[in-house]
């Protein structure tokens, strides 16, 4: 099974996605992407990832553009901006789903005010990649 997962910067959200369903079965083939990507994933993101014990501090976020032409099962977007701005694969995808949720780099104050924004919308995507990986 390959699934990628897009969102607009790969640093946040679609980061998590992906290290949920790389946690859920180590044989899925896993990858996310953004359509504008940040230079690095948001250090938030790695310390509420690290919190369940997912280490996501070796990934980086990519260009869509490198996945165009590969095929996948799933490519999933995340947010509302990936969905309307997802390019055209010219390889073959089984299926596209969108599952979208709150961007948490939006939130702003300190890390005591600007965490627990993270941490909600981590457990809202561990639980509906969870319910996607069942019905696989």
């Amino acid at each position: 099974m390959k699934i990628l997962i897009l969102c607009t910067g790969n640093s946040c959200r679609s980061q998590m996605a992906e290290g949920f369903l790389r946690s859920f079965d180590a044989t899925l083939e896993v990858f996310s992407a953004g359509t504008h990507p940040e230079k690095e994933i948001n250090p938030r993101t790695v310390i509420v990832m690290n919190e369940l014990g997912i280490d996501m501090r070796g990934n980086k976020p990519n260009h869509v553009d490198i996945y165009a032409g590969a095929d996948f099962d799933y490519v999933i977007t995340v947010c509302d901006d990936a969905k309307e701005r997802c390019p055209v694969f010219t390889g073959d995808v089984k299926h596209r789903l969108h599952i979208g949720f709150e961007d948490p780099a939006n939130a702003r104050g300190t890390d005591e005010e600007v965490l627990p924004v993270y941490r909600k919308i981590r457990d809202e995507i561990r639980e509906r990649f969870s319910d996607f990986y069942q019905t696989l």
